[in-house]
């Protein structure tokens, strides 16, 4: 079934749309991750706005044509502000059967499909549960179905290149990315420059990605089955340099930003893990700012040798997700003994232990908060978009370079996978951030000595003295240390004094207020959220607020200590609703701190909230379904 154009449109129709939401699937070995990345990089530079979400299986290579094998990746843009990567996509590509089962039930009724026709065969249908070619029956019959042999398409158009028929083949996705080029009036130019550098070294693949590019362009241009095309201008953002950002760039450059205001070379102790590799791929790329990258063995290496590095007066770095957070809890806890500046970067996924590498959860708050033996206090910041991945990361090393202590950052897979148009900041509008190294002697006794563990009357932090200063040696362990002199101690009473000293520290980190964006100020509901949430939060919010109704929202983004108003914002209004990405773990919090009856609003999918789905729960407690 192909959709027949209408005669009465005019073939060089364009219609003005103000969003669009895009969605690329196929396989894991199809290239739609790099269809999407390439897209999107093309409307960045065209100025619109534009949030992704890219969703992949975690094997590298999953079986081919299966409905676990299915990779996407979503793309909303639009000529004005949005928050998230869109609830259901506007197009559909389906590179095969399997892409069309697993995304079919998202696209509304209307939506644009566009189908790679030769991959539809009997054995690929019967592989996913088809018992009919749905391309031949009535079951598409309320979607606008373009049926394109994709394949077939680029192998002709390639086959003055040389090419095998595998190799060409495997040029299907450029074709993809050509034709919604074309239906879209995306630039190229940065396409063409991308894959000429990418197969540099094989001048020929660049070429022929190239031609298979420009032959989904010619293909929309000529055929009759695309009626008309469609034009997203560009969104009104502030003045300022522009660039499309991922979670974890931003999150890298935050690093390097820091070293930069604090005047510390950064050390990076990291093991590979999904998804918080791209951190230490990144870094690694920028030894000129005095960044240094260590691949280690295990979890357990990468953050000893971040702490050792902290020790020599280094700002200590490790990354991690899963359950690699689980195996760098003890040196976390060393670190809080030790009272030195690190941070600790964790970009949940799914889980518990494996669980679901590739998919995005915020499961980890109460284990950053209580996972170590001890009375262990450490501070807790957490992202609400991937370009503020950069600016929470400047926080958590002001934090910790301050107050000398261990920071957990949370990002999660959306963030880091994600990615929206960015504000590059000037360098100038970076706050310095002094480390303060000691570099006398400070017994208050007169007797010339160096006390490690003496503390300044305002932060509670103890001095940094890097190793080889001359009379500050002193010593470092795990084993509790006496107050002021910093010696071993087994006293009761000074075991007690350094553990609310350690508990103060952390209580009293100063961090701005919690701002509420209540419109009316009169609202009775305030949604309340934390980290990647944000976006789908603020996105249902506005669309209550369009239907005439109130409703309040905030967003935390230090989880520990939390903001000092934030009691008295609770107390403000009649429901306080937190929507996690989990079972509830901010909620505990808020319950057993201010005992405030917060409601829980969980999910645990792997996947982000959509803003239809909030938008409902919000209009049933305002209701008072729900309340």
């Amino acid at each position: 079934m192909t959709a027949t154009p209408d005669t009465d449109v005019d073939r060089s129709q364009v219609v003005e749309k103000d969003r669009v939401v895009i969605r690329f699937a196929g396989d894991s070995g199809d290239g739609m991750q790099l269809t999407g990345d390439r897209f999107t990089s093309e409307t960045a530079a065209f100025g619109n706005d534009l949030s992704t979400l890219p969703n992949f299986p975690a094997e590298i290579r999953a079986p081919a044509g299966t409905l676990p094998g299915v990779s996407s990746f979503q793309l909303h843009f639009a000529n004005y502000d949005i928050l998230t990567p869109g609830d259901r996509p506007d197009v559909l590509v389906a590179m095969n059967p399997a892409a069309l089962k697993a995304n079919i039930a998202d696209l509304p009724a209307g939506g644009v499909l566009i189908v790679n026709t030769d991959e539809f065969t009997k054995r690929n249908l019967t592989k996913v549960g088809y018992a009919a070619n749905p391309l031949e029956d009535d079951s598409l019959e309320q979607y606008a179905v373009h049926e394109v042999a994709m394949a077939t398409l680029t192998m002709g158009a390639l086959s003055e290149t040389g090419l095998s028929k595998k190799d060409a083949e495997r040029a299907k996705n450029m074709f993809a990315l050509g034709l919604l080029s074309w239906m879209y009036h995306r630039p190229h130019e940065g396409t063409e420059r991308f894959l000429r550098e990418k197969f540099a070294r094989r001048p020929d693949l660049a070429e022929a990605n190239i031609l298979a590019f420009k032959a989904g362009h010619a293909y929309g241009e000529t055929t009759e089955a695309f009626a008309v095309t469609y034009e997203v201008k560009p969104a009104p953002l502030p003045t300022g340099t522009y660039r499309q950002i991922t979670g974890n760039t931003a999150l890298s450059y935050g690093l390097v930003a820091a070293g930069q205001v604090t005047g510390l070379p950064v050390f990076l102790g990291s093991y590979p893990i999904t998804p918080a590799s791209d951190i230490l791929h990144e870094l690694s790329k920028h030894k000129g700012f005095g960044v240094t990258t260590f691949q280690a063995e295990d979890e357990i290496s990468g953050v000893g040798a971040a702490l050792g590095a902290s020790f020599g007066g280094a700002l200590g770095v490790t990354t991690t997700s899963g359950p690699g957070l689980s195996l760098k809890s003890e040196t976390v806890g060393l670190a809080v003994a030790l009272e030195l500046p690190m941070i600790v970067v964790d970009v949940q996924r799914g889980g518990p232990s494996t669980g679901l590498p590739t998919k995005t959860e915020q499961a980890d708050l109460l284990h950053a908060m209580f996972g170590r033996n001890g009375e262990s206090p450490v501070p807790v910041v957490a992202p609400q978009s991937p370009g503020d991945c950069f600016d929470a990361t400047l926080e958590a090393a002001r934090i910790a370079v301050t107050y000398r202590t261990p920071v957990l950052l949370l990002s999660d897979g959306s963030l880091a996978n994600g990615s929206e148009p960015w504000k590059v900041p000037s360098v100038d509008t970076l706050t310095p951030i002094d480390p303060g190294f000691a570099t006398e002697t400070n017994a208050p006794d007169g007797s010339g000595e160096f006390w490690p563990y003496l503390r300044d009357d305002d932060t509670l932090a103890r001095p940094w003295a890097v190793p080889g200063t001359k009379g500050l040696e002193h010593r470092i362990g795990g084993l509790e240390k006496a107050d002021g002199r910093g010696s071993i101690s087994y006293d009761p009473a000074n075991h007690d004094r350094m553990v609310r000293l350690r508990g103060a520290k952390v209580d009293g980190i100063t961090v701005p207020d919690l701002e509420v964006d209540d419109p009316t100020g009169d609202a009775s509901l305030l949604v309340l959220g934390w980290g990647s949430t944000y976006g789908p939060i603020g996105a249902g919010a506005r669309r209550v607020r369009a239907l005439g109704h109130k409703v309040a929202q905030a967003h935390i983004r230090f989880l520990n200590p939390f903001p000092a108003n934030l009691g008295e914002v609770l107390a403000r209004y009649d429901t306080v609703l937190v929507p996690e990405m989990n079972l509830g773990q901010l909620v505990l919090l808020l319950r057993a701190r201010y005992l405030v009856d917060a409601k829980s609003y969980t999910n645990v999918t792997g996947l982000p909230f959509k803003a239809e789905e909030l938008q409902d729960l919000f209009l049933s407690y305002l209701s008072g379904e729900l309340a």
